[in-house]
């Protein structure tokens, strides 16, 4: 295998840095007891998440590795690249994972604590096997997952998942023995997160200075806390950091992309021109502008599609998103000539539909961008540089640039708490809650759109109502939450 100049520069020693499989012997026995899997698959929206201990535990994670090594392998040969955020179980499921490729006959490049584009970044470059990235993103921190990559960087497909849980069921009672074979290795390669940070500043260094532009940044406590200042620091910005340590027992706790008030309190007291929060791994990124507005990914999304739009690099003035995306956003970009194409939620379908359609925007009312001039996957640093430089080429504030694109509709999202998995999975089958949805999306006509969905990343449903009149907004999205509630309790 070739690696480019970036990776043969580094100061890594191949010779120093392999060592035994970690955690063989004794410890291995205990990846080999019986597991006890749901009925109900395992694989959601954004790979295997659930409570550490419960679903996630050392014993699955080797066995999943294990299986995704031999599926994987069959595909493409070389190295698998392994990362994890900052929550207290990660390292664990890492080393966990690591032992099952290493069964596989796999090599492992572990880059250690990194945000999970970074994963992406370096399978795209190294071209070896895969990626799997050990996160449960913007989860609380008693959670944890394991995402996987293919070959090329983005999310695994559908058909490659099932593969390994196929595998993974047959053989969970029957694990067969270590395949250990002449690249069955384990390297330490935390320097390669640095070729990561020159990748992410290259399209911008040199043709854009961001001094003068005042930046506060929300890292959550997790995967990006040590790099998020660095890089903005480092194209001129002036930087306040908040939550910029990585720590495992207050990951994205009150705070990150899905808790802005102190983002947005941060940014009113420091006068900046803007601020960004990242989820604890790092792949999503959601704006406040210089009044402590809401920037969210429909917002980014208009705004950069916009520029690129100007630019002419916007083909068929496509844009990919999900159907959480808003109406208003959607017409707006019509009005400007534009088509939105809407995929189910989740950036893995998102980046399909891209790559069919050749798009080169989409992503994700969550945050989730993916831009394909500069990577392959959603990336919240690459997201939040490119923002940044929206605001410095255009001379305007963020709010300006806000109040110059679209009107949201009111908008109200409920989530309603489902612990029974295999319920929560089947909610369709439940006639009651479809009539509900149904007397819904009656009475609201074409004002409005009812969104129920089980999560595929958190023990809830969600229930999501649009409408023109706020009122029916606030009146349907109550009315179905309670619905859900009762089929739930029944």
């Amino acid at each position: 295998m070739v690696l480019s100049p970036v990776f043969e520069g580094s100061n890594h020693s191949k010779s120093a840095g392999v060592s035994a499989p970690v955690g063989l012997g004794e410890a291995r026995t205990d990846y080999h007891q019986p597991l006890e899997l749901p009925p109900s698959k395992l694989f959601g929206t954004d790979g295997i998440r659930g409570r550490f201990g419960d679903l996630l535990t050392p014993a699955l994670a080797y066995q999943v590795g294990r299986c995704a090594g031999a599926v994987l392998r069959e595909k493409a040969q070389g190295p698998f690249i392994l990362g994890y955020d900052s929550r207290n179980s990660s390292e664990v499921l890492a080393i966990a994972l690591a032992d099952g490729l290493i069964a596989a006959g796999a090599a492992v490049w572990n880059v250690g604590l990194c945000p999970t584009p970074v994963v992406s970044h370096l399978c795209h470059r190294v071209k070896g096997a895969g990626g799997v990235m050990i996160s449960a993103s913007h989860n609380p921190p008693e959670d944890n997952g394991i995402k996987f990559f293919g070959a090329d960087g983005s999310k695994l497909s559908s058909v490659c998942q099932a593969a390994i849980e196929t595998a993974l069921r047959h053989n969970v009672n029957h694990p067969e023995g270590a395949v250990f074979g002449t690249d069955a290795t384990h390297i330490d390669r935390a320097d390669l997160v640095e070729a990561y940070i020159k990748a992410l500043q290259a399209p911008l260094k040199g043709r854009l200075d961001l001094s003068g532009l005042r930046v506060v940044l929300d890292l959550a406590w997790g995967a990006a806390a040590q790099i998020g200042g660095l890089v903005f620091r480092e194209l001129g910005a002036d930087v306040v950091c908040l939550h910029d340590q990585p720590d495992g027992d207050r990951i994205n706790v009150n705070c990150g992309s899905t808790h802005l008030l102190p983002l947005q309190t941060a940014v009113q007291q420091a006068n900046a021109d803007l601020g960004i929060a990242f989820d604890g791994d790092a792949d999503r990124a959601i704006a406040v502008d210089n009044k402590g507005r809401i920037i969210d990914g429909d917002y980014i999304l208009y705004l950069w599609g916009m520029a690129l739009k100007q630019q002419n690099q916007l083909p068929k003035n496509l844009i990919v998103s999900t159907v959480m995306a808003n109406l208003g956003f959607e017409r707006a970009w019509q009005q400007q000539g534009g088509t939105l194409l809407r995929t189910a939620v989740g950036d893995q379908y998102v980046h399909a539909e891209m790559m069919q359609q050749g798009a080169m925007l989409g992503g994700e009312q969550s945050g989730h961008i993916i831009c394909r001039h500069y990577g392959i996957s959603g990336d919240g640093l690459q997201t939040a540089l490119h923002l940044a430089a929206l605001v410095k080429q255009s001379g305007m504030s963020l709010a300006d640039l806000r109040d110059q694109s679209f009107q949201t509709y009111p908008q109200l999202l409920r989530n309603v708490r489902a612990e029974d998995r295999d319920r929560r999975l089947h909610w369709q089958e439940n006639e009651a809650l479809q009539r509900a949805i149904a007397n819904a999306e009656a009475d609201m006509g074409d004002q409005g759109r009812v969104l129920v969905r089980a999560s595929g990343t958190e023990p809830v449903i969600r229930v999501m109502v649009e409408a023109a009149n706020a009122n029916l907004t606030e009146h349907w999205t109550a009315t179905l939450a309670e619905a859900v509630q009762a089929y739930l309790k029944a």
